[in-house]
Parts: structure tokens; sequence; C-alpha cells
């Protein structure tokens, strides 16, 4: 997927749609994140769309709920979601700054004239 250290670095315009691309994966799987959170919400803890949405969004950001929960079948889905949107929260960012860093790393470690005379 991405150049090895032989190839020469990625051209700038290639590097901005790379992490474009990996900018539209991050937010699509938030997305669709933030959609299992607010229709468990709503459908577990009988909550109003909005509250749903409220509650699913919190505790994606890492903030929590805001709601109580009556039934235990609520509860059993929040501490699920929550652990869930702690490791989704770490793939998002993981996918956003892999084509950075790699950039960087790649950078540090091109061959230059010098070092292939030298070998």
């Amino acid at each position: 997927m991405y150049e090895n250290v032989h190839e020469p670095l990625l051209p700038r315009r290639d590097f901005i749609r790379r992490l474009l691309w990996h900018l539209l994966i991050a937010f699509v799987v938030l997305g669709g994140s933030l959609l299992i959170g607010w229709v468990g919400y709503a459908v577990l803890a009988h909550l109003s769309p909005v509250d749903a949405f409220v509650n699913a969004a919190m505790i994606l950001g890492g903030m929590g709920p805001v709601d109580p929960l009556e039934n235990d079948a609520a509860k059993w889905f929040a501490g699920i979601y929550a652990l869930y949107a702690g490791v989704i929260f770490l793939v998002s960012v993981s996918v956003i700054v892999a084509p950075v860093l790699h950039r960087i790393l790649h950078s540090l470690h091109l061959d230059t004239p010098d070092d292939s005379r030298s070998s």
C-alpha cells in the first residue's frame, strides 16, 4: 500500500489524496460507530433520538453518558459500547496519522546519491 525505502517519496498531490482517503475511512468508521450507539441507546435505553445521539456521541468522544440508564440491557449495551468506542477512537486516530508518520519516516530513510556510492 505504501512505497518502500527504495522508492522515491510520493509526490505531494498523491500524498494529499492518500491522506484524504484515510480521513474518509476514519470518518466512515466513526459515523458507523455513532450510528450503532445512536440506535442502541434509542432501542435499549428507550431514549429520544436526540438524547440517544448525545449519549452515543459523548461516549464515542470519551466523555461518558449523559442520561441515567434504567434497565440492565441498556447498562450492558453502554458498557460494551464504551469499550468498543475506546478502541474505535484509537483505530481512527491511527488510520489518520499513519500516512503522515509514514511520510516522515520515509523521508528520513531515502537513499541519496552519496549513500549509493559508499556501498
